[in-house]
């Protein structure tokens, strides 16, 4: 094999490896001089949303004070996981995983999908995305992760979606298409999986009841209250 040849194949193994590289370092980085990393940009329903800077930027885990994993702060998944949390107590039976991992395409529609304990639904579901669902985004050439977000409310042709670390320069809030077509649901934005959401005994916890029920479990996890279903 030639010089030519070996300088060629060289080149092909390492420039995707310095292209990797570099995209690691330079999305670590806040390149939006109007916010410092984990400033409060917004709300939803109470719960705030932090400013991340850059997508791959991390600042710890966060833990709830009895150990509940929360997620990385301020990734997406740190807010959707404290979202449903601070809001209606609910945990996640597992705590752990990347955006993507949120959604379980091997699920029928409607099924429950244990490891969050949420019905989940896909993109083309006859129910339709409710306020308060988990959106699921799939992996994209620069985010092999996903992307989560909370449904903040539902139009008769769009729905607000309230999101954290969308990027340096994106926005809290994003207004996605929604149509129905044949008695089925459909965002209109191709990378959507589809939605979760908090079943009916979670969904019915009054938010003012999850800091009772933290100051219960310091006492006692058993001690925590759940609705009783209709």
């Amino acid at each position: 094999m030639n010089k030519r040849r070996i300088a060629l194949l060289a080149s092909c193994v390492l420039l995707p490896s310095i292209a990797l590289a570099t995209y690691a370092a330079v999305t670590r980085i806040n390149p939006n001089n109007q916010h410092a990393v984990g400033d409060q940009l917004d709300e939803l329903n109470g719960v705030a949303i932090y400013y991340n800077g850059g997508v791959n930027t991390v600042q710890g885990r966060n833990l709830s004070k009895d150990g509940y994993n929360l997620g990385l702060r301020y990734q997406c998944v740190e807010f959707v996981k404290r979202y449903y949390f601070e809001r209606h107590d609910h945990r996640m039976p597992d705590s752990y995983g990347h955006a993507k991992d949120f959604f379980d395409p091997t699920l029928s529609d409607g099924s429950l999908n244990t490891k969050r304990a949420m019905l989940q639904f896909r993109n083309g579901s006859a129910a339709q995305p409710q306020a308060e669902d988990l959106l699921v985004f799939a992996p994209t050439l620069f985010n092999r992760y996903g992307h989560v977000a909370i449904i903040a409310s539902v139009g008769s042709d769009s729905l607000q979606i309230a999101q954290q670390n969308p990027g340096p320069f994106g926005r809290s809030r994003e207004d996605l298409p929604l149509t129905q077509r044949e008695g089925r649901w459909y965002i209109g934005q191709a990378n959507v999986l589809g939605w979760l959401r908090l079943t009916p005994a979670d969904a019915m916890l009054a938010p003012e009841l999850s800091d009772i029920n933290r100051i219960l479990r310091g006492f006692h996890p058993a001690w925590a209250w759940r609705p009783t279903p209709p």
